[in-house]
């Protein structure tokens, strides 16, 4: 496929993934009963204010991704960021399809998303960061998120452990991940900046009744606070 024929697919696929909450309306998150043993307001998942940031992914990726179709279509670096973002958006635009269906698809589907997007993160360009690698950044650390809440959501939900145990080892993976990531990448803050938003997410959720979930977040946040600054650092 040529340069601007990528570039071209991948602004296409940012919009129809954009459009996908307006097509598939009535998706909320999982409902408790689609799980064998219900989840009802899980450790594991960030307050509902958090999911609010898929907005401004959504705007950012498709700013970003017009401007490198009208100024970038041939730029190679461009090219080899989308060609990873191809089926991480392609997947996206029929994911909450499939999670009104089946949890357990949703969570491979995710970690699809999340795959092509950590790949297309370290592929972006240099320059023109704050169209390339800024909102791929949000939307590959928000997906890390994501794909660590659902692994724990199915932990719980079909009975593998208690909640609070699925949400530790969630969280730990999520961080295990977002600080290796954001330590090698070592530019792009908006990556660690979307998980902190998610773990402070998950204190709030957790605050009330679940003190040993919410200061595992809580200092989940504080320590990845120090590569992301870094890193805000290096791309300033």
């Amino acid at each position: 496929m040529s340069r601007s024929a990528t570039a071209i697919l991948t602004f296409i696929l940012a919009g129809l993934f954009a459009l996908s909450p307006f097509l598939i309306s009535d998706f909320g998150g999982f409902e408790p009963d689609q799980f064998p043993v219900p989840q009802s307001d899980p450790a594991v998942q960030p307050a509902g204010y958090a999911f609010a940031i898929w907005g401004p992914i959504y705007l950012w990726l498709l700013v970003g991704l017009g401007f490198g179709l009208w100024k970038r279509s041939g730029d190679a670096q461009w090219h080899d960021m989308r060609l990873a973002l191809i089926p991480s958006l392609g997947v996206g635009a029929v994911w909450l399809a499939v999670a009104v269906a089946s949890p357990v698809w949703a969570a491979v589907l995710i970690w699809i998303m999340l795959g092509g997007a950590l790949v297309a993160l370290f592929r972006a360009p240099l320059h023109d960061s704050w169209f390339a690698a800024l909102p791929v950044g949000l939307y590959a650390g928000w997906l890390t998120a994501a794909s660590c809440v659902s692994l724990g959501l199915l932990a719980a939900g079909y009975g593998f452990v208690t909640g609070t145990v699925a949400a530790i080892a969630a969280l730990l993976l999520a961080l295990i991940i977002a600080s290796g990531v954001q330590s090698q990448l070592r530019r792009t803050p908006s990556y660690g900046i979307a998980v902190i938003w998610a773990l402070v997410a998950v204190v709030v959720q957790n605050l009330p009744g679940n003190t040993t979930v919410a200061a595992l977040a809580a200092g989940g946040a504080i320590a990845l606070l120090i590569p992301t600054f870094k890193a805000w650092r290096n791309d300033g």
